[in-house]
């Protein structure tokens, strides 16, 4: 029987959603579930997994990737798929992995299929769907089981898959690996993070989104008080960042993050096809604008014509009560 080695990303104490999605889709695929996490604090973290159905677990907790460095990730990415061999890997399409894993697959020599918004397994087998050109078509790839030991990657965007349940207390064996030499070419001497607490938008279940129509950065506080309600995230089109109002980490688009929330609301945002294709993947989409034939109507579960300024307040004081 093969194997599925399941990159387990993580943040301060806890396993993104993306993991446990990927999880959860691995206990389907009817081969053996092991996991990769990285950091210090990965062994407390990697002994929750027994739960999830992972049989080992591979762990290195060198200080020296408690932050990512492409180089010295690759290199104990790469030895622990050389050891393993599995027959897939999983793991988010996040920042992170979308940077290593194509470094990883050239490394092993793997195929890989990235930005994937379906996957199933059949008899050891895996199906995935991506979406192509903005989202305006897909591709089915179609994975067989290998005779000639070739693993093959794949990355799924957050949100697209059910997470499960635990499977009650199961001990997981922790394998420790240990971070070799490497001639580094690149130092990274210094990673600044945002101010929020918000979740990324790559992970928000709940994401209100900003465009030209708010007519100025002061105005997203609008945006703020209605995301501080719900428990959003606030994004932002690209137009609007390209105009400094806001950091490129909140934009939405194909230049951008592309996410999935349940629930996305797009605020003054004309639905130009570089921002559909970063949200074209949300569940419920309300879109609120003055002008009847923006294109963002066309996508929108639910449209609502009128001024943003006067929208936007009342549905924070109406949600207000509703959730007191």
């Amino acid at each position: 029987m093969g194997s599925i080695l399941v990159f387990a990303e993580h943040l301060g104490s806890d396993f993104k959603r993306g993991t446990y999605e990927l999880l959860t889709a691995a206990q389907t695929s009817g081969l053996e579930v092991n996991a990769l996490v990285l950091g210090p604090g990965s062994e407390p973290l990697a002994k929750k997994l027994g739960a999830w159905g992972v049989k080992e677990a591979l762990v290195c907790e060198d200080n020296n990737l408690k932050e990512y460095n492409p180089e010295l990730f690759l290199s104990i990415v790469a030895e622990a798929i050389s050891s393993l061999k599995p027959e897939y890997v999983l793991a988010p399409a996040s920042m992170l992995c979308r940077d290593l894993f194509p470094r990883v697959a050239q490394k092993v020599t793997s195929a890989v299929a990235s930005d994937c918004t379906e996957l199933s397994f059949t008899g050891g087998a895996a199906d995935v769907r991506k979406p192509l050109y903005a989202g305006r078509c897909s591709a089915k790839i179609e994975f067989q089981n290998s005779t000639s030991g070739m693993t093959k990657i794949i990355l799924m965007r957050a949100n697209q898959l059910p997470v499960g349940s635990p499977m009650g207390q199961a001990e997981v064996s922790i394998k420790k690996l240990s971070l070799k030499p490497v001639d580094l070419k690149t130092k990274i001497k210094e990673i600044v993070k945002g101010a929020t607490e918000k979740l990324d938008l790559t992970e928000a279940n709940i994401i209100v989104s900003g465009g030209r129509g708010m007519k100025g950065p002061e105005h997203f506080k609008l945006l703020e008080d209605l995301a501080s309600v719900l428990g959003a995230t606030v994004g932002a089109s690209r137009a609007v960042v390209d105009a400094g109002w806001v950091p490129h980490s909140m934009q939405v688009g194909q230049t951008g993050k592309t996410v999935a929330p349940t629930l996305y609301i797009a605020c003054g945002i004309s639905g130009a096809i570089q921002h559909l294709a970063g949200m074209s993947g949300s569940k419920v989409i309300v879109a609120i604008n003055k002008d009847p034939d923006a294109p963002i109507f066309q996508k929108s579960t639910y449209g609502i014509v009128g001024d943003v300024f006067e929208v936007v307040p009342a549905l924070t004081e109406e949600f207000k009560k509703l959730l007191q």
